[in-house]
């Protein structure tokens, strides 16, 4: 096949996941996971919306950006996370980021629709996106259409549960209370905490090792049972031991690309 499509951005999702290491597999798998679309402030982009709001759920259609840099070419036979990181499939049989073209399509549930003349901003939840993916497209989720109660799942049924129990040291609750109550902050932020890390982010053949916040090491000084990862606004620090997650603390926030 031969030709060239080239396509452009529609904007940029501004998500509470600002590195790839902690974000869900899935869209809808952590309810109270929040993003921000904002669209190129145009007088076309502002009409492009009109009526959004009178739906419950969008499909977003964006490219996996945080996969451009990396060097390795995509392959034709990936280890889905569902099968323990272990048996291959091919990568079309797979929700992998990893494919022929880096594209990605997540259902969220949408929150509010905002039009002004240079502010375009549509709020969603449920996201698995991470911060500064550029939006292809959004559509509007149909019930009638996209809705197939007879499909089968194959591998991937049902929805994947949490594995972990998630507990709060006195510090890291003091945290995340102060947070979720201060003017402009993050109403759901325990629960959104609670969720991504009860479904345990690590890589499924990796999950009776350690990881850095990149998905190597633990750095110097940290136990091999830390974690950490970029949320919101700042360093999220866990560890886990026997099956439970104890969220440490919130810390100043790493740099990160």
């Amino acid at each position: 096949m031969s030709g060239e499509i080239t396509l452009r951005p529609i904007g940029i999702v501004r998500s509470c996941y600002k590195e790839k290491f902690g974000i869900p597999r899935q869209a809808g798998l952590v309810p109270d996971a929040r993003a921000t679309l904002e669209l190129e402030p145009s007088a076309e982009m502002r009409e492009s919306v009109r009526g959004l709001s009178e739906f419950s759920h969008l499909w977003l259609l964006y490219v996996f950006h945080g996969i451009l840099d990396e060097k390795t070419r995509w392959k034709p036979l990936v280890r889905p996370p569902r099968l323990g990181g272990v048996e291959k499939v091919g990568v079309l049989a797979s929700r992998s980021p990893h494919r022929p073209n880096p594209i990605g399509l997540s259902c969220v549930k949408l929150e509010s629709v905002h039009a002004a003349n240079d502010s375009i901003r549509i709020e969603v939840s449920g996201v698995d996106l991470l911060d500064g993916t550029p939006l292809l497209d959004v559509k509007p989720y149909l019930p009638y259409a996209d809705s197939i109660p007879e499909a089968r799942g194959a591998w991937a049924s049902e929805a994947p549960a949490p594995v972990m129990k998630v507990e709060f040291t006195a510090l890291a609750l003091e945290q995340v209370l102060k947070k979720e109550r201060s003017p402009g902050g993050y109403p759901g932020l325990r629960r959104l905490i609670e969720f991504t890390l009860g479904l345990d982010p690590r890589p499924a053949n990796q999950r009776g090792s350690a990881l850095s916040p990149a998905g190597g090491r633990p750095g110097a000084g940290e136990s091999d049972s830390q974690y950490a990862a970029l949320i919101l606004d700042f360093d999220l620090r866990w560890e886990i031991k026997d099956g439970l997650c104890r969220v440490l603390e919130l810390r100043e926030p790493r740099a990160y690309t």
